[in-house]
């Protein structure tokens, strides 16, 4: 017979192994063992929303780094990296303090109002899909948005993981907040056609000059296929310092981590 203290001894010993176990394999993130692709839900329905009681700052501040949210989403239209999430947060509290569904068409971003509606359109497919903004993130360097696993898949980007992306919000808010010009979902889509070069843009001047000066900089830290175009659609003609065509997002990644080092934070993603 085992005494007591024997007992408990082993029960602390067989908790201490459980524990140790489960802290030595950590929760990874991906896709759900089955695939939902014959099965995947319509995009998200744009309506008029109050703002969430949460998430919305007008700060917040993660890993020691601050973060604005915009005063409204009407005008916004950016490009970038879009990324997803997926087994490892579903079922957990969003920013706005929804449950995370990876099977639901939603995103998170870093700066538009929750919630927010957006439209987001591979730039190298052409494939676009509508989603409800209701958390925060992603905080990884250059990556604009992180999408739901559904609305990953239906932009054809499970596998690589991330893609390049247009990123248009559907605004509801009043049009004399931001002189910036209205996107109607119908203009959203028409502009989602597949891109044949993505260029990364690191200046656009005015003076020839000073772009020389900025492709000179390129050129002399090893920076290949960077030129100058001169844009004859504006008036005065613009001379924008372009880089590219670039194939992908870790090229794009290679791309601006160089750029920063030289102190060059300030990058635009174009297509021709």
């Amino acid at each position: 017979m085992v005494k007591p203290e024997r007992l408990k001894t082993l029960h602390l010993i067989a908790l201490f192994s459980i524990v140790s176990a489960c802290s030595s394999q950590p929760l990874y993130d991906g896709a759900p063992p089955a695939s939902v692709s014959s099965n995947l839900p319509d995009d998200a329905i744009p309506r008029d929303e109050p703002r969430s009681r949460y998430g919305n700052g007008p700060y917040y501040k993660v890993n020691g780094k601050t973060y604005e949210v915009l005063d409204t989403n009407y005008g916004y239209q950016q490009r970038g990296v879009a990324s997803w999430y997926g087994t490892k947060f579903h079922g957990q509290l969003t920013s706005s303090h929804d449950r995370y569904n990876m099977y639901a068409m939603t995103a998170a971003h870093k700066s538009l109002p929750l919630p927010s509606y957006v439209r987001v359109g591979n730039l190298r497919n052409g494939k676009s899909v509508i989603v409800r903004v209701n958390d925060r993130g992603p905080f990884v360097d250059n990556r604009l948005i992180d999408l739901s696993y559904a609305a990953a898949l239906k932009l054809d980007m499970i596998t690589a993981g991330t893609s390049l992306v247009e990123v248009t919000a559907i605004s509801f808010d009043d049009p004399t907040v931001q002189p910036a010009p209205s996107v109607t979902i119908e203009q959203a889509a028409a502009e989602q056609d597949p891109a044949e070069y993505i260029f990364v843009q690191v200046g656009a001047f005015g003076e020839p000059e000073n772009a020389r000066r900025r492709f000179s900089l390129l050129r002399d830290v090893g920076i290949e296929r960077a030129f100058v175009y001169e844009d004859r659609n504006t008036s005065p003609a613009l001379y924008r310092v372009r880089i590219g065509p670039i194939a992908d997002v870790l090229q794009y990644d290679s791309i601006v981590e160089r750029l920063q080092a030289i102190g060059i934070s300030e990058t635009h993603l174009v297509t021709d």
